[in-house]
């Protein structure tokens, strides 16, 4: 009986144990792009404060999008020998859709960031994502490597 005990708590533990190492690699992820940005923006504490709030609300919202318009994709993957015409189109409209809601989201973060940050850095604000997501890129790539896992496509 203790032993099914001690496997039980094991067993439970396990998930618990995954979950918190996920939230320290998003931790580490959080905190190595916080200092990405800051440094490479030269962000006083006053810009600071305002943008990474209005950062963080437009990345949400961001990726709310990216993850309804990648379901869709998915879900029309899994099931397009079995969706008729109708809702084919429905599912590539709401894609559009989605697409334009990106956009717009794009454009009002941009005019946010003119109300926080001098013009300067507003561009170099672009520059700076796509070095971020150059880096994280490469960082996966390093990891893959080291572990053995690298594919070629």
């Amino acid at each position: 009986m203790k032993r099914i005990i001690i496997i039980s708590l094991i067993l439970l533990t396990f998930p618990v144990l995954k979950i918190n190492a996920q939230n320290s690699n998003l931790e580490k992820l959080n905190a190595f792009k916080i200092g990405f940005f800051t440094r490479r923006l030269d962000l006083s504490t006053t810009e600071a404060e305002k943008f990474w709030p209005a950062y963080n609300e437009y990345q949400d919202k961001r990726n709310t999008l990216l993850l309804e318009k990648a379901s869709i994709i998915r879900n029309y993957s899994r099931n397009k020998n079995n969706l008729t015409e109708k809702q084919t189109t429905e599912m590539g409209d709401r894609i559009m859709g989605l697409i334009s809601d990106e956009s717009t989201l794009s454009v009002n973060f941009h005019k946010t960031l003119k109300d926080i940050l001098p013009p300067g850095k507003v561009i170099l604000f672009y520059q700076v994502e796509n070095q971020y997501k150059a880096a994280l890129l490469n960082e996966l790539q390093n990891n893959r490597q080291q572990r053995g896992g690298a594919r070629e496509f």
